[in-house]
């Protein structure tokens, strides 16, 4: 039943961009030749008439579109009709094309609005992170620092834990032999290295030469992740990064007091080796009411340090209307900033196309949301949904509104239209691009399903 509320609200986004470019070309007396509820698969269950546009409810309910005498060859308005929108003057044009893309924003603002009025709240984009439970086995710090079940995750390293993504980050960037040190720490290990052993010079270690190697001491606290997307970015703090030989030198003389050389091992090379160790991280909780400040926890190989976590959303009170009208553009606001961010990575790759996802895991995840809490926020998810489908039409790609806009800016430039054959290369191309995309979402879809990723 749930899955069935969450299609409906998806098609009632996509008849709303639809509607959008509807009401807009009607207030502008361009004529709209058909407008359709669902896609034009199998049999029409319903047509009537609104003035000249005819109004279709095909089989196939999920979506929505329009269609223009210009995109029908057959039409029998004449060619220079001021009704066909080619005709019409480019900001005229421009409106038509942008009013599906508004339309989102506007109907996504109203959805938040309504939940903000009625529920008397909304979300902060902010997290309470409390331990669950501690994983079995006791090698894992969970168990040596003294963590309970129950105890709410403060801070991790002096930084506010405000969400989940900030505490996972800096456990995995903590995680022990990571193969890097700072500038520092190799500086450092050289000089102990020196001064355990008087008779070593700078340079290679002459073969046979047995070493005094520096006890392992933890390295600094690693960085938290300012936000969900650096977890997508590859963690390169400033220092030194060990070659191949220099880790297999560090696992070599892992928990020794001496080191034979063979001739090939530089004193650089060995503080390398000697130098990557563990990151602590320094955890303040609170726990029947008080803060607790544990003792540094040190992850294993994986980033791990074996807890279970809860996560529990954190919400603003809605006062007033016009605390609701504010509250509800802000929380808009905050996340279309995350949507075009995460599109910009997902563009130049830094994100990878297998964490693409679409319609069936939107409608499994809006669906699971509606069932475990509530309505209220599965309305909000649609709303961002709203937005998120209204930024991915303004991409410059032909078939989307975005391509669309494209070609009119490039007509405003050159005072002419675009030649038509070009509109219609791109076109082509742009939907061949859309169906492999769509494919691959798809893919991407039943393969989280059937591996309980979703």
């Amino acid at each position: 039943m749930h899955i069935i509320t969450m299609l409906l609200l998806l098609s009632v986004l996509i008849i709303v961009h639809e509607f959008g470019h509807f009401i807009v070309a009607r207030m502008l007396k361009i004529k709209v030749e058909k407008f359709g509820f669902g896609l034009p698969f199998g049999p029409t269950l319903y047509e009537t008439k609104w003035g000249d546009t005819k109004i279709c409810i095909h089989s196939f309910l999920l979506g929505g579109y329009v269609s223009f005498p210009d995109d029908d060859p057959d039409s029998e308005l004449p060619k220079d009709s001021p009704e066909r929108i080619a005709n019409r003057k480019v900001w005229e044009r421009f409106l038509v094309i942008s009013a599906g893309v508004t339309a989102n924003a506007i109907i996504a603002y109203v959805i938040v609005l309504m939940v903000a009025g009625f529920s008397g709240n909304i979300p902060a984009n902010k997290y309470n992170i409390y331990v669950d439970g501690l994983q079995e086995g006791k090698n894992y710090a969970s168990h040596q620092i003294g963590m309970a079940p129950g105890d709410k995750i403060l801070s991790v390293n002096g930084k506010k834990i405000d969400s989940l993504y900030k505490f996972v980050g800096a456990a995995k960037r903590s995680k022990k032999f990571n193969g890097y040190i700072t500038y520092e720490r190799h500086d450092e290990m050289v000089n102990k290295i020196l001064e355990l052993n008087p008779a070593l010079s700078r340079g290679k270690i002459p073969a046979g030469m047995v070493v005094k190697l520096p006890k392992a001491l933890p390295e600094k606290p690693a960085d938290v992740p300012k936000d969900i997307f650096s977890n997508y970015q590859e963690y390169k703090p400033q220092g030194i990064y060990l070659s191949q030989k220099e880790q297999e030198l560090r696992d070599k003389i892992r928990e020794k007091e001496m080191f034979t050389s063979d001739g090939n091992i530089t004193v650089s090379e060995l503080a390398a080796a000697t130098g990557d160790t563990v990151h602590p991280i320094n955890i303040i909780v609170q726990r029947n009411g008080k803060q607790v400040n544990l003792s540094p926890a040190f992850p294993d190989e994986n980033g791990m340090i074996g807890i279970k976590l809860k996560v529990e959303e954190v919400n603003v009170a809605v006062k007033s209307p016009g605390d609701a009208i504010v509250k509800s553009w802000d929380y808009l606001q905050r996340n279309a900033v995350y949507m075009v961010k995460g599109l910009w990575m997902i563009i130049t790759g830094q994100i990878p196309l297998s964490d693409l996802h679409g319609i069936v895991a939107v409608t499994k995840i809006g669906s699971d949301i509606i069932e475990n809490r509530g309505i209220w926020d599965g309305l909000l998810l649609t709303a961002l949904i709203s937005i998120d489908l209204a930024i991915v039409n303004l991409l410059p790609i032909p078939a989307l509104d975005g391509g669309h806009l494209l070609f009119l800016f490039i007509e405003k430039l050159r005072g002419r239209p675009v030649e038509e054959r070009t509109q219609e290369a791109f076109a082509r191309y742009g939907f061949m691009f859309l169906i492999g995309l769509m494919f691959l979402i798809i893919f991407n879809d039943v393969f989280a399903l059937i591996t309980d990723k979703l």
